[in-house]
């Protein structure tokens, strides 16, 4: 394996009940990458993660994570990943500095007492070290638990939703703090259903129903889909939807706003039928497609 490939995994399976969760699933991430992982809920990522830093075993598959047997070596992984679970996971009734000084002490990091201040002074988190953690807002607890994963300065980061239910201020912070780190070489596998996050990533990957759709960067991925989107405006987009989806070239379409995103992959077709809006006096715009109608297109088929 590469020195700068952090993630590389092959064919890695696994199921629950005889029910499959992710099936042949293959990825690579190199360091300092940002690599979005995005999916419907039940698709598989929160289980993939898991089985890269060691918490699940494979059913079958082969793979290194930081240069180590995903399968053999998964204890050494937990050393060297810092991993933000999807619900908070720290103690509610600690104050966020005990929090901190317990997380210190399972990882028996050394000078703990100043890494835990440097982490307090980098978050802005000083002013609240002393306050019961169940009581700090959705943003605050966000910047706990990335403190927390970063106290043993790991090389990797896995980030399973963590900006779920945080408000737009909280959630900029926090990726700006991602590019900080991404910036010093840390890797970042982060998951996450916001489109406007997944296009602060420099590499993405797409799960559906345990299968991987797609890997690569925003606009390879979008020029690869072959979609063709226009969008149409009109004061009775409602009426208007159901003439649309009869239309020949029409595979999907969703509403954004006051305007509907119409996007096929027969652009000849397509084109056929805008023309058609056209001449009724419809306003329509062609436009490069969004990454929320390439994935769109990828679970349907």
């Amino acid at each position: 394996m590469e020195d700068d490939v952090i993630i590389d995994v092959k064919n890695l399976n696994k199921s629950f009940a005889g029910k499959p969760a992710v099936i042949n699933f293959n990825l690579q991430v190199r360091r300092g990458e940002i690599c979005g992982f995005l999916g419907p809920n039940g698709s598989g990522k929160t289980t993939t993660l898991r089985m890269l830093c060691g918490l699940l075993t494979p059913d079958s598959g082969e793979g290194h994570c930081l240069g180590f047997d995903i399968i053999k070596e998964s204890f050494q992984i937990k050393n060297f990943v810092g991993y933000m679970t999807q619900t908070f996971s720290l103690y509610g009734d600690l104050t966020a500095y005990e929090n901190l000084e317990f997380i210190g002490r399972i990882f028996q990091i050394p000078n703990r007492k100043q890494k835990i201040a440097k982490y307090l002074q980098e978050f802005n988190l000083e002013s609240r070290k002393n306050q019961i953690t169940a009581t700090l807002s959705g943003g605050w607890k966000q910047r706990l638990a990335l403190a927390a994963c970063l106290l043993h300065e790991p090389k990797l980061l896995l980030l399973d939703e963590p900006t779920a239910g945080v408000d737009p201020k909280a959630r900029r912070e926090f990726w700006d703090e991602i590019y900080k780190l991404s910036a010093k070489g840390i890797t970042t596998l982060v998951s996450t259903h916001y489109m406007d996050e997944a296009e602060r990533c420099t590499q993405l990957a797409y799960i559906a129903y345990g299968n991987l759709l797609t890997t690569g960067n925003m606009e390879a991925i979008i020029a690869h889909s072959r979609l063709h989107t226009w969008v149409v405006y009109g004061k009775n987009l409602l009426t208007l939807e159901a003439d649309i989806q009869n239309l020949p070239g029409v595979d999907q379409f969703a509403f954004f706003g006051n305007s509907l995103h119409v996007s096929g992959k027969n652009k000849l077709l397509l084109q056929q039928s805008i023309n058609i809006l056209k001449q009724q006096g419809i306003q329509c715009e062609e436009i490069s497609p969004s990454l929320e109608d390439v994935f769109i297109s990828l679970v349907k088929e």
